[in-house]
């Protein structure tokens, strides 16, 4: 009789293991400072004072492991172990994901971007809170393991945890947002962004209407 971990490498992800190599990356990041001024050149500028200080810097730190490349490069310190486990981060899918649904099997996502559907494990109670009250659209980034289960031919999926929600009455404006940039043949990178941007013109002052802050006149590209 086979044994219950059986086809199971001894460095088969956990959510609690893909928290903990997250934060060790974080941990041993180096040029942190222009990494961040590269984000915001993208997204907008946000500082401590701002409410959603806490929202962006979490949207920061996806973006530097993954877009700008922080899990494959990591620091002089990080561990081997650790690097080997992070080193295809960088290939992550970033989406606008709709939250299907959530259940024992993780969260089932649709890509509003490209179409794409993922199931996800989630990796706290905390993110599972967050999807379970997602009305809106979600911009993150969803990484592979680079070990699989011998029973199954797919490698198991995770949203990193600076997923960042925008508001459900955004979702109307988003979608004509999205059917121009599909026009325009825009860069996966280069739409979300612009999205972030009207996120920030949205938070940054209260007297903008959601439907003033997403405009398709307000598509641009600031790839950096």
């Amino acid at each position: 009789m086979a044994r219950p971990d059986e086809g199971i490498t001894a460095h088969t992800p956990t959510p609690a293991l893909v928290l903990a190599d997250y934060e060790a990356v974080v941990a041993h990041a180096t040029d942190v400072p222009r990494r961040r001024e590269v984000f915001q050149k993208r997204t907008g500028s946000f500082g401590p004072e701002d409410p959603w200080f806490e929202t962006r810097t979490r949207a920061f730190w996806d973006d530097a492991l993954t877009t700008q490349r922080l899990a494959l490069s990591g620091g002089p310190a990080l561990d081997d172990a650790v690097r080997v486990r992070v080193s295809r981060w960088h290939r992550a899918h970033r989406g606008l994901f709709l939250v299907r649904s959530l259940s024992a099997e993780g969260a089932h996502l649709v890509d509003r971007w490209s179409g794409a559907e993922l199931l996800v494990t989630v990796l706290d109670e905390a993110q599972a809170t967050s999807l379970r009250h997602a009305e809106g659209l979600v911009d993150a980034r969803v990484v592979a393991s680079t070990v699989r289960r011998a029973a199954s031919p797919r490698p198991a999926l995770f949203m990193l945890p600076g997923a960042l929600h925008h508001a459900p009455d955004a979702r109307e404006p988003i979608e004509a947002v999205l059917t121009a940039a599909r026009a325009g043949a825009m860069e996966t990178g280069d739409v979300l962004d612009a999205l972030l941007r009207m996120e920030h013109v949205m938070r940054s002052s209260s007297r903008v209407k959601t439907s003033f802050a997403y405009r398709v006149e307000s598509l641009r590209s600031a790839r950096v």
